[in-house]
Formats: C-alpha cells, sequence, structure tokens
C-alpha cells in the first residue's frame, strides 16, 4: 500500500532533510519540493472545523464554522500568489468541488430563521434598512420588504464524532486520489504539525500515514534563526532575546499531546547528520524500503554538507554567551554530539 509521508517538525527544525532524503528514493515523489500543504491545521481549516462542530456547537457556531471553512478553503484554491496556496495546481482542479461536497455532506438543516450574526449592519445594510422603513411609512406598512441580512440561509450542522471523522476521511481519500495516492507514495510537507498529531488517527486509515517530527537542538535553532536567516530576509517565529526564546519553546513543547498513532516517528536532525548510516537503515526499515531503491544518495541531503546547519552557538563568540543560556534552561531538549566542531556561517543554509 502506498502512503502518505508527512515530514513536520518546530518551525526551523530542520523537517525539509526528510524531504529531500525521500525525494532521492525511487517512488517517493515531492512533486512541489518543500510546499507545506496547511489546510488540515490553518486557522478555519479542517481542524478548526472539527473543534468547531464537535466542541460547544450550537446552530450558529456550526454555520460560522462550515462559512469560514469554505471562505479558507476557496482562498487556498485561488490564490496563485500566496505561498501556501494556488492549490488550483498544486492540489486539484477538482478541489473545490470536493470540499463543496464535504460540507453538503455536514450540513443537516437550513432553518428560515436568522440569528444576530446575520444581522450585523454595515452601511450596505444601513441603506436597505432605510429603505424598509421608508416603503413601510409611505404605503403605511402595506408593504413590508424583508429584512435584509447579512446573507441568508444558515446552514447548521449537529453532527457526532463518528460521523464528521467518517465524512472527513471519504473527503481527504478524494484529495489524496486526485494527487494520486494510488500510483505513488506522497510526500506531503507539514501536512501535520507536531501539535495535531494525536488526531492523526480520526483522520487517516490504519497504515495510511507515516509521520516524521524532526527535533533539533534548540541553540542550534535559535542561532541561525535570528543570526542566518533573519539576515536572508526570512521571518523569525521566535523571541530573538534568549532566555524569552526558552520560555516560548518550553511552552510550545507543553502544547503537544500524546498519540499512540503507529506511523509518528520522532527523529533528530543532527542523527541525520552524525548517525546517518543507521539512521537512514532505520528510515528504510519504517517504510519498507528496499536500500537498492535509494539511487539518487545523499544528492539532495548531503550530511557532509549539512553538518555546516549544526553547532551553530560554537560558530562565533558572540553566540556563545545566548548558546549558553538555553544549554541551561532547555538542557533536557540538547542533542549529545559526538564531538565537537566549528561551523561555517558561510556555508550554513
Amino acid at each position: 500500500m502506498n502512503k502518505i509521508i508527512v515530514p513536520t517538525g518546530y518551525m526551523g527544525s530542520g523537517s525539509s532533510a526528510i524531504t529531500d532524503l525521500l525525494s532521492e528514493i525511487d517512488g517517493y515523489d515531492a512533486d512541489y519540493g518543500t510546499f507545506e500543504y496547511v489546510f488540515l491545521h490553518c486557522p478555519n481549516g479542517v481542524f478548526d472545523l472539527e473543534n468547531k462542530l464537535l466542541l460547544g456547537n450550537n446552530a450558529l457556531r456550526s454555520d460560522e464554522a462550515l462559512r469560514t471553512f469554505r471562505a479558507t478553503m476557496k482562498q487556498l484554491f485561488d490564490k496563485k500568489y500566496w505561498w501556501v496556496g494556488h492549490y488550483k495546481n498544486i492540489l486539484s482542479p477538482r478541489f473545490m468541488e470536493y470540499t463543496e461536497a464535504y460540507i453538503q455532506s455536514l450540513v443537516q438543516y437550513r432553518p428560515a430563521f436568522y440569528w444576530y450574526w446575520q444581522e450585523n449592519a454595515d452601511w450596505r445594510m444601513i441603506v436597505k434598512l432605510i429603505f424598509k422603513r421608508l416603503a413601510e411609512l409611505i404605503t403605511l406598512k402595506k408593504v413590508q420588504l424583508p429584512k435584509p441580512l447579512v446573507y441568508e440561509n444558515m446552514a447548521v450542522s449537529y453532527v457526532s464524532a463518528e460521523e464528521f471523522y467518517e465524512k472527513t476521511r471519504v473527503y481527504l481519500d478524494k484529495l489524496w486520489n486526485e494527487l494520486g495516492l494510488s500510483k505513488r507514495n506522497l510526500i506531503l510537507d507539514q501536512l501535520l504539525l507536531p501539535f495535531d498529531l494525536h488526531r492523526a488517527g480520526n483522520y487517516f486509515r490504519e497504515g495510511q500515514m507515516e509521520a516524521f517530527v524532526i527535533d533539533r537542538d534548540p541553540r542550534d535553532m535559535f542561532i541561525i534563526n535570528k543570526y542566518i536567516w533573519a539576515k536572508k530576509g526570512g521571518t523569525v517565529p521566535y523571541p530573538t532575546d534568549a532566555l524569552e526564546f526558552c520560555k516560548c519553546y518550553r511552552r510550545l513543547r507543553q502544547m503537544e499531546k500524546e498519540t499512540s498513532y503507529p506511523g509518528v516517528h520522532r527523529l533528530h536532525f543532527e542523527d541525520l547528520v552524525y548517525d546517518y548510516d543507521n539512521t537512514v537503515e532505520k528510515i528504510y526499515g519504517i517504510l519498507g524500503v528496499d536500500a537498492a531503491a535509494h539511487k539518487k544518495k545523499r544528492t539532495m541531503l548531503d550530511p557532509a554538507r549539512s553538518i555546516e546547519n549544526t553547532q551553530m552557538f560554537r560558530a562565533k563568540a558572540e553566540f556563545a554567551e545566548e548558546g549558553e543560556i538555553i544549554a541551561r534552561e532547555l538542557a533536557e531538549f540538547l542533542y549529545p554530539f559526538p564531538y565537537e566542531r566549528v561551523p561555517d556561517c558561510q556555508k550554513s543554509f
């Protein structure tokens, strides 16, 4: 059975190394490289839809959930120059067709009543309200225009958890087929985040998905974000004060929940550099890959090159103090480097 491979990590922990490694193996395809497939976990994505329909649901909440989900999926579908979008080409031209069918499968009632969310007046509605009032005054209420609303016909869904997950799996299976899962293994970068892995068993069928969560020494994550990627125009997703970074990073890791899904595997980025052969053999075993299929070995993930992305906290004297703060505050997350080396910042990427 072909599989969905999900490289994921912690905003700079090196999950793209898995995409690069597996792309060297026959039968594993990442058509758009490290393009991030966010439609499950993005704001108003599938997981938000789950939360809204299964936690504290009511008529208005379900209506809002379905509408914002549709609007967000439409943006992902249509926006060609949004770096996480352009699903019309990247995922499938039928993406919105399947999304509309999925939404309709969740809708159970379309009542005639309206609630306050539909009465949230803007200037257009105010004009309509004035016109409605004038018509009533002039005709002595013989003409009764309908009440202007932001939109009509609420969509109400009171699905059970079992119904929601089954309908969602049907929807997702259509999308996986559009991507070609029936013919090949798919590498879908960041399809899940580490904080969502506890949901995996509800969304993927047995044996369908293998997620590789890539961890990294937080000293390197901090240094490379702040001093290397930021200078290249990248956004730093963490505080740039070392102590504040430690507080933020710890809270981030504490947000994760345990998962029993067997397709979740945790690796260190550094293992792909300092223990390359053993780590690659481990990945072969997880995926059932014959080593002979790894025909482009080291062409995309070259440990001799990637080693320059490790031990960055030793690269310059100015990094040392921040590295020591992080080592003290986040000791349990440090990687046990087999030896010390000083990387070349000019070769870091």
